[in-house]
């Protein structure tokens, strides 16, 4: 074990827990642990939002895929940063009018029901939990790798620094380890962008000569077609970015966390600033890579080019580099992880125990206990299922996640702020049409179903990777149809224009007040 890297990790978790412990003390309330009481400013809230969307496969994973494929390796970073004008401009404001703790909240808020919310609920739950899952494989084999520890003893330790966080600090201790995550996440790629560009002389054309040199694809790295082989692929792939984003629970239920709209408005413009900022420098560092390791290198050392960025910390600066830089990844997968687990816990504590099992009647008290007992129990199933798949291949989860954001949660939402036709049975269908589509047309797609080492070793039935172009207007369909053959007679109420002007507006009426 290198005593250099432990020393890092070592500091990592002694800070993070000192900001659990703080946070402890101030997590009383059901409303200061699922929203830490709204206190967060739009600039914190807005890298904490970063935070969480920032997670290991786009540190790690993106500037393997740049270096190893180029200009398509890049086009997840397009995505990833255009789906946060879509929140912006969409979801943001009325999601924040509408909500408390979850998104069963905004859809509830028109729909009431325990249907409703209860697909609202499990939605929420398995989203989280297949996103959880690649984080912590992930974070086992990165601390494998570094410390030589066991996989096991990997994951194990990280699923239970997760559920500390959240167990005892709720969303003002996930909230800000998320912010110190973003602080040193960009000190430290900014960092290793400036010791690339020095690397050069500080001159742009060289770096790029250099990785025509180290790829074997030469002029063609800046070429699109590397690793999308289809049009369709890539557009399929960018749909279920751009829209899975403003499905996803660990995202929106951000915008809890501040009191009013206009800071709701200056964390996602912070939050794509920095967003953006980013993965500008994970394209320096993608070229960087390959220029200075060269290609023959970094196959030979890493095939799936997940540790591109600490081979190349290792390259420029050594151990001390590498360790800071390790470290940075690390934080960056505990971070995601705990988001991930709070919006887990918002929607099952608050969605199921809160409102279905004791119909709204638990006091403050019995609401955070089953908070707290909930992000055990999720901590718990998320460690039991990542020790069992170390072998699993962590794309495919990621994408799916994205997919069912996008083909479930996306058209709900959008749906019950804008369309004033749009009824209860039309939302149940089109969730339970998104969720299933999108999960049967990955189960049969070449991730699932292949010849080469695949869990199902025949042909695939589908052969998009990513299916979001096919399941994502699925999930549309679902909702609009399911809207028109059962809308009957529906009125126009003073309960249904009442919602529409507190989504638009934020206004209440007299009666929603009282």
């Amino acid at each position: 074990m290198n005593l250099t890297y432990f020393l890092f990790f070592i500091c990592i978790i002694v800070c993070t827990l000192i900001i659990t412990y703080w946070a402890a003390k101030r997590s009383k309330t059901a409303n200061r642990f699922y929203t830490a009481a709204g206190s967060l400013t739009g600039l914190q809230n807005g890298m904490a939002i970063a935070g969480d969307f920032i997670s290991a496969a786009s540190f790690l994973g993106i500037v393997g895929a740049i270096a190893l494929h180029g200009y398509d390796g890049f086009l997840y970073s397009i995505g990833f940063l255009v789906s946060y004008l879509v929140v912006l401009y969409l979801i943001a404001e009325p999601v924040h009018h509408l909500g408390k703790y979850s998104l069963g909240d905004v859809i509830c808020a028109r729909f009431p029901g325990r249907q409703m919310r209860l697909m609202m609920a499990i939605s929420a739950f398995i989203i989280s939990i297949l996103y959880m899952i690649p984080q912590l494989v992930a974070s086992g084999l990165l601390i494998r790798l570094l410390l030589n520890t066991d996989y096991s003893i990997s994951v194990v330790v990280i699923g239970s620094l997760m559920t500390i966080y959240v167990v005892f600090g709720g969303m003002l201790a996930t909230s800000w380890v998320q912010i110190v995550k973003t602080v040193v996440l960009m000190s430290g790629t900014f960092l290793l962008s400036l010791i690339v560009f020095s690397h050069f002389n500080w001159k742009i054309e060289d770096l790029l000569v250099a990785v025509k040199k180290g790829t074997p694809l030469g002029e063609a790295f800046f070429l699109a077609g590397h690793l999308f082989q289809q049009p369709l692929e890539m557009l399929s792939m960018q749909l279920a970015l751009i829209l899975g984003t403003a499905g996803l629970p660990h995202i929106l239920i951000r915008l809890f966390t501040v009191k009013n709209i206009l800071e709701v408005r200056r964390s996602i413009t912070s939050a794509t600033w920095i967003i953006g900022i980013f993965y500008f420098m994970t394209l320096v560092l993608g070229l960087g890579t390959i220029a200075i390791l060269g290609f023959e290198l970094l196959i030979t050392t890493d095939s799936t080019g997940n540790l591109a960025a600490p081979l190349l910390a290792q390259a420029v600066g050594g151990d001390f580099l590498l360790a800071f830089i390790s470290a940075i990844a690390f934080t960056t997968i505990v971070a995601v992880i705990s988001g991930l687990v709070i919006s887990a816990t918002s929607a099952f504590s608050h969605d199921v125990y809160h409102h279905l099992i004791r119909k709204g009647k638990s006091t403050e008290k019995e609401q955070l206990q089953a908070a707290r007992w909930t992000a055990l129990g999720i901590g718990l199933i998320s460690t039991l299922f990542a020790l069992q798949l170390e072998n699993i291949n962590v794309t495919f989860l990621v994408s799916l996640t994205f997919i069912v954001a996008a083909s479930s949660n996306f058209p709900i939402l959008l749906l019950t702020v804008y369309w004033k036709r749009f009824n209860k049975t039309g939302a149940l269908i089109g969730m339970i049409s998104g969720l299933t589509a999108s999960i049967i047309f990955v189960a049969l797609g070449p991730h699932i179903m292949n010849t080469d080492g695949g869990w199902i070793p025949y042909k695939p039935i589908f052969t998009l990777y990513n299916p979001g172009i096919i399941v994502i207007p699925i999930g549309f369909l679902g909702a609009i149809i399911g809207s028109y053959v059962t809308r009957g007679r529906e009125k126009w109420t003073k309960e249904k224009q009442a919602f529409f002007l507190r989504a638009q507006t934020g206004v209440t009426t007299r009666r929603e007040r009282s």
